[in-house]
Protein backbone atom coordinates (compact mmCIF):
# COMPACT_ATOMS: atom_id res chain seq x y z
CA UNK A 1 0.00 0.00 0.00
CA UNK A 2 3.29 1.92 -0.08
CA UNK A 3 3.17 2.86 -3.61
CA UNK A 4 -0.90 3.89 -3.35
CA UNK A 5 0.19 6.13 -0.77
CA UNK A 6 2.75 7.76 -2.61
CA UNK A 7 1.02 8.01 -6.00
CA UNK A 8 -2.01 9.83 -4.31
CA UNK A 9 0.44 12.07 -2.45
CA UNK A 10 1.90 12.46 -6.36
CA UNK A 11 -1.27 13.33 -7.54
CA UNK A 12 -2.24 15.91 -4.62
CA UNK A 13 0.65 17.86 -5.43
CA UNK A 14 -0.09 17.82 -8.81
CA UNK A 15 -3.39 18.79 -8.47
CA UNK A 16 -2.77 21.38 -6.12
CA UNK A 17 0.29 23.20 -8.51
CA UNK A 18 -2.92 22.54 -11.26
CA UNK A 19 -5.74 24.07 -8.87
CA UNK A 20 -3.52 27.36 -8.06
CA UNK A 21 -3.10 27.76 -11.88
CA UNK A 22 -6.77 27.66 -12.95
CA UNK A 23 -7.92 29.84 -10.27
CA UNK A 24 -5.23 32.79 -11.01
CA UNK A 25 -6.48 32.30 -14.63
CA UNK A 26 -10.73 33.05 -13.27
CA UNK A 27 -11.39 37.02 -14.55
CA UNK A 28 -11.86 39.35 -11.31
CA UNK A 29 -15.49 39.96 -10.62
CA UNK A 30 -14.68 43.13 -8.88
CA UNK A 31 -11.99 45.68 -8.22
CA UNK A 32 -11.92 45.43 -4.41
CA UNK A 33 -11.58 48.51 -2.66
CA UNK A 34 -11.55 50.74 -5.57
CA UNK A 35 -14.69 49.65 -6.31
CA UNK A 36 -15.93 49.86 -2.72
CA UNK A 37 -15.03 53.81 -3.14
CA UNK A 38 -16.85 54.33 -6.68
CA UNK A 39 -14.00 53.03 -9.00
CA UNK A 40 -14.68 51.82 -13.19
CA UNK A 41 -17.38 49.17 -13.88
CA UNK A 42 -16.74 47.16 -16.24
CA UNK A 43 -19.45 46.69 -19.05
CA UNK A 44 -19.96 43.04 -19.60
CA UNK A 45 -19.40 42.21 -15.31
CA UNK A 46 -22.48 39.94 -15.55
CA UNK A 47 -21.37 38.14 -19.08
CA UNK A 48 -19.51 35.03 -18.82
CA UNK A 49 -18.27 33.51 -22.26
CA UNK A 50 -18.20 29.32 -23.25
CA UNK A 51 -14.35 29.68 -22.05
CA UNK A 52 -15.41 31.44 -18.62
CA UNK A 53 -17.98 28.22 -17.83
CA UNK A 54 -15.35 25.64 -18.99
CA UNK A 55 -12.63 27.09 -17.28
CA UNK A 56 -15.55 27.08 -13.97
CA UNK A 57 -15.77 23.33 -15.02
CA UNK A 58 -12.31 22.66 -14.70
CA UNK A 59 -12.03 24.22 -11.62
CA UNK A 60 -14.62 22.15 -9.81
CA UNK A 61 -13.33 19.08 -11.29
CA UNK A 62 -9.57 19.84 -10.23
CA UNK A 63 -11.22 20.47 -7.33
CA UNK A 64 -13.12 17.75 -6.36
CA UNK A 65 -10.55 15.67 -7.21
CA UNK A 66 -8.14 17.12 -4.65
CA UNK A 67 -10.73 17.00 -1.88
CA UNK A 68 -11.84 13.19 -2.68
CA UNK A 69 -7.74 12.26 -2.38
CA UNK A 70 -6.89 14.38 0.85
CA UNK A 71 -9.65 12.40 2.35
CA UNK A 72 -8.47 9.36 1.16
CA UNK A 73 -4.83 9.80 2.70
CA UNK A 74 -6.63 11.19 5.71
CA UNK A 75 -8.43 7.71 5.86
CA UNK A 76 -5.40 5.67 5.09
CA UNK A 77 -3.67 7.84 8.03
CA UNK A 78 -5.95 7.08 10.26
CA UNK A 79 -6.55 3.57 9.76
CA UNK A 80 -3.09 3.08 9.40
CA UNK A 81 -3.72 1.18 5.99
CA UNK A 82 -0.43 2.20 4.49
Amino acid sequence: MTIVKIVLEVIVVIASILLTLLILMHKGKGGGLSDMFGGGISANAGTSGVAEKNLNRLTIIVALIWVAIIVALSLMAKYKIA
